[in-house]
């Protein structure tokens, strides 16, 4: 398969507000993230509202029977992939300790996540 010419790319940002391991909408939210990416398409992940919790290492979702959401996280990189925002207020709110990020995650404060959505072509809510 060809590249993408950089003239046809669009940059893409998905937003993860769920966390519920049974939900469909986090594992959604990343396979269309790792398919863009596997398309050479730019794309970035912001994980805000109870999305931050997706983030907590150590999740068990066996009972639910899905696929443990952090280890998908931190294969990201794999895929071109390198940066992962947080919005800061919801991270604080729920008890996301800083320490608890996965490599090449970064805070955002309130105007930094609306200078992300505005940055992108396209926004993907899940």
């Amino acid at each position: 398969m060809s590249p993408v010419p950089a003239a046809a790319r669009k940059s893409i940002l998905v937003v993860s507000r769920h966390a519920h391991p049974g939900s469909s909408l986090p594992r959604s939210a990343l396979d269309t993230a790792l398919a863009a990416a596997a398309f050479d398409q730019p794309v970035t992940l912001l994980f805000q509202g109870e999305g931050v919790l997706q983030l907590l290492p150590g999740q068990d979702s066996r009972a639910a029977g899905v696929r443990n959401l952090r280890k998908v996280i931190d294969s990201l990189p794999l895929y071109d992939i390198e940066t992962l925002y947080v919005d800061a207020a919801a991270a604080s709110a729920l008890g996301l300790p800083p320490d608890a990020l996965p490599e090449g995650a970064q805070w955002l404060d309130a105007a930094g996540v609306q200078a992300l959505l505005a940055r992108h072509d396209h926004v993907l809510g899940f």
